[in-house]
């Protein structure tokens, strides 16, 4: 029995360690990837405008890649189909690029092949399977664990080489309000891979599509695409970040721009909303979302929020946070027994 490796928190404290690193630069690590979408959708476009990217070291629309050998498995394609691909996408391409349009399967092979691919080409940056079901075999077992141990050979097969594995997947029919439920199977799939890509079209008719990107060492990300002259071009791309401020109601805006040069607030919802001139949302509602953003959108803009049952009803409180000059904040048990920002601690620590 091989001995269990461990490593201690010291040495993870102190040691440098490297970091994943990206194929494609803050898109695209090392590991695997699992990139989702509908049939015809158009992801073997996407997935060749990739590949001939890596393969010369050329930006994958405003994003640098990292130049190496790449390892196409258009399994469900030909050589002519691909050839087609080729004319339209491109006037000259890299011997870097290799295609392949039959494989073993995972369970008669496929790492094996892959590990011989790496012998001829070790410069090898990414590869990608089109698509898992046409390696994959029937199986009886549970449904998770064949899922999960499916994905697992492959990402075993990219950690040990530290290199980029796509595998393209299909999606269900069916809605779901989080994308990424969407991915066909179990979450033993979306649970193992390093990141998940899903590719959804606004309609059939549409050229226009969203690519919704989410994993370890990569933030959420959403991009819009559109598909024009049979290669999706970047329209826009929003990160965590300006995602999460997208998220905030514009009423919270207007209550930021209602406490400008006022000390202090106290009355109902109602009341605050009539003060406002807001007539679209109702009072419960605007309750929620001040206490859901009390902690960091409105404090950020200064603006303490506090809430209280009295007999003449349910009372909200604001006032304005301005840090005392030598104190750094107004009391110390911080807002409405809200600790202090640690920004403001940081700033006033000896």
């Amino acid at each position: 029995m091989q001995k269990l490796q461990t490593v201690n928190a010291d040495t993870l404290l102190y040691e440098p360690l490297e970091k994943p690193s990206f194929v494609v630069d803050g898109l695209i690590p090392t590991g695997l990837t699992l990139f989702c979408g509908s049939q015809k959708i158009g992801k073997s476009w996407l997935m060749l405008k990739l590949c001939l990217c890596v393969s010369q070291g050329i930006p994958l629309w405003d994003m640098p890649t990292r130049e190496g050998d790449v390892l196409y498995l258009c399994l469900e394609d030909t050589f002519c189909r691909i050839q087609d691909r080729l004319f339209r996408l491109t006037d000259e391409a890299s011997g870097r690029l290799h295609f392949a349009v039959a494989s073993d399967k995972l369970s008669d092979g496929l790492i094996v092949q892959l590990e011989d691919y790496l012998k001829e080409y070790p410069d090898s940056r990414l590869i990608v399977i089109d698509t898992l079901q046409k390696v994959r075999t029937a199986s009886k077992d549970n449904a998770y664990a064949s899922d999960y141990g499916d994905i697992s050979l492959i990402k075993g097969f990219a950690d040990r080489h530290s290199l980029a594995v796509i595998v393209v997947h299909h999606i269900r029919k069916q809605n779901d309000s989080d994308v990424f439920n969407k991915v066909s199977g179990t979450t033993g799939l979306t649970g193992s891979a390093d990141a998940t890509f899903v590719l959804e079209q606004e309609n059939r008719a549409s050229n226009a599509a969203k690519l919704y990107v989410t994993g370890r060492d990569t933030p959420y990300q959403e991009f819009k695409l559109r598909f024009r002259d049979c290669s999706w071009e970047l329209v826009e791309r929003k990160e965590q970040e300006q995602l999460a401020k997208e998220a905030i109601p514009d009423i919270l805006f207007r209550l930021v721009d209602f406490m400008q040069g006022r000390e202090g607030w106290t009355g109902t919802a109602t009341e605050l909303l009539d003060a406002l001139g807001e007539t679209g949302t109702a009072a419960n509602v605007l309750t929620k979302w001040m206490n859901e953003y009390r902690l960091d959108f409105l404090l950020e803009n200064h603006i303490r929020y506090d809430f209280s049952r009295r007999s003449s009803g349910r009372m909200i409180s604001l006032a304005r946070q301005e840090d005392v000059e030598g104190d750094g904040h107004d009391d110390d048990d911080g807002v409405f027994g809200i600790p202090p920002p640690l920004s403001s601690l940081r700033e006033n620590t000896p």
